[in-house]
């Protein structure tokens, strides 16, 4: 039996000389094509990814990187490409891994992004109605309360991190109510989603595996202690209450609640919170698009799909050949490694003219790949777009600007593609 893994890569292969790969230039046109492997982290930290996309898709949007950080690996980064791959899971499987990272053989965290129909299937129907419409309605009026308690709460005309006050703030409540998660503990969910994507290496938020594992099993125990208590109750409207009533995962060995938990936090938080903070940045580098919705609010809901496409939370997903695959020229051999670059994709020409702007009124903003397609499309999409509705119907009418005063600090991963800080002043509303 194939086992799924969760998204937690091992120690650096730099650090561990796994693999001797050179650290790939700033610049795309300063190495060979065939040279290129776009996953290295330091590009995304500087920001120089849509680069090296830009050059990938003109000259070679089928590119094999022969050595990779983590081994050789297949890049798609145009639009049709990935659309093909991320709808064709008899061909292209979702298991060992979504990353390009091999999972750790001795700390196995199966999830239900990372497995195959049927099992895939069961695990996600399980914990979709916290998601579904009739929840979302009911959850609308509890995130409009916490909105406004978070901007009347910010201070006006003083530079402070938006990322901190408000990105994670607002995505961490939410992540707290659907898990009837204690309230006084809710920025344990914050630390606990940056630690499994955290790029393992000195001086970073986790140094080792050992470090990473020990924290995550903290996780296992808080959360352990909730299953407990939710599973000898009647069943409740929450993601605990949920899995551990649910005919498909009442039964999951430990390490698959670690498994899926860690999916269901890193869902939840990264991708809202880092598209909060790119709406702001995004705005401030575009002002006549700010102003723009300035003058329509109406324009708000297609604004968020614009910053979801422009952002692209995490930047891509990894797909298993289970076939030798003759694809366009190429031949994809049975176990090759797949990276489906959405971060690309949503930049593609023949797709979103003038891709790299952000253009509020885009008529095709909907057309994101930002939550992949197909079976594994994401799950809390319309409670990601909520939110960001809701914030932005809140912002309008109380400030006249959030400016950024200071530059952006990325993170440091080719997955998630994320700030840690982002600076900025707040003008009020005359």
């Amino acid at each position: 039996m194939t086992t799924a893994e969760v998204p937690i890569p091992p120690a650096s292969a730099h650090a561990e000389g796994m693999f001797d790969v050179p650290l790939m230039p700033l610049d795309p046109y300063d190495v060979a094509i065939e040279d290129v492997d776009v996953s290295q982290p330091h590009l995304f930290e500087a920001n120089r990814q849509y680069d090296y996309f830009a050059r990938m898709r003109k000259e070679a949007p089928i590119h094999y990187s022969a050595r990779g950080e983590f081994g050789p690996y297949w890049s798609l980064t145009n639009y049709q490409d990935i659309q093909h791959v991320d709808t064709n899971h008899k061909a292209y499987s979702s298991e060992p891994a979504i990353v390009l990272q091999d999972p750790l053989v001795d700390f196995t965290m199966p999830m239900f992004i990372a497995m195959d129909p049927p099992k895939h299937d069961r695990q996600r129907k399980e914990v979709s109605p916290v998601v579904g419409p009739r929840n979302l309605k009911a959850l609308e009026q509890t995130i409009r309360s916490r909105v406004c308690t978070i901007l009347d709460s910010l201070p006006v005309g003083e530079s402070f991190n938006w990322v901190d006050l408000v990105s994670i703030e607002l995505t961490t409540q939410m992540l707290a109510t659907l898990f009837d998660f204690p309230f006084e503990d809710r920025r344990k969910l914050t630390y606990w989603s940056d630690v499994a994507t955290a790029r393992i290496e000195p001086g970073g938020l986790v140094e080792s595996d050992e470090e990473r594992q020990g924290v995550l099993r903290e996780c296992l125990e808080y959360f352990s202690r909730l299953w407990q208590e939710r599973a000898h109750k009647e069943p409740g409207n929450d993601m605990i209450s949920m899995l551990a009533h649910g005919e498909s995962t009442k039964d999951m060995p430990p390490m698959e609640f670690l498994g899926n938990l860690v999916l269901l936090i890193v869902g939840g938080n990264d991708t809202t919170r880092n598209s909060i903070s790119a709406g702001v940045l995004g705005l401030n580098q575009f002002p006549d698009e700010y102003q723009k919705l300035r003058n329509d609010p109406s324009l708000i809901p297609n604004m968020v799909s614009e910053t979801i496409r422009w952002q692209t939370p995490l930047a891509y997903m990894r797909r298993t050949a289970l076939e030798d695959i003759e694809y366009k020229g190429h031949t994809i051999k049975e176990g090759d490694k797949i990276a489906m670059w959405y971060a690309s994709g949503n930049r593609d020409a023949a797709i979103f003219e003038d891709a790299d702007r952000m253009i509020i009124d885009r008529d095709n903003a909907r057309r994101h790949i930002s939550f992949g397609f197909g079976i594994h499309r994401c799950m809390g999409n319309r409670l990601a777009e909520l939110q960001l509705r809701v914030l932005w119907e809140e912002i309008l009418p109380r400030f006249e600007q959030v400016e950024v005063v200071g530059d952006p600090v990325r993170v440091r991963s080719s997955f998630v593609q994320g700030y840690s800080e982002l600076p900025v002043r707040l003008h009020a509303r005359a």
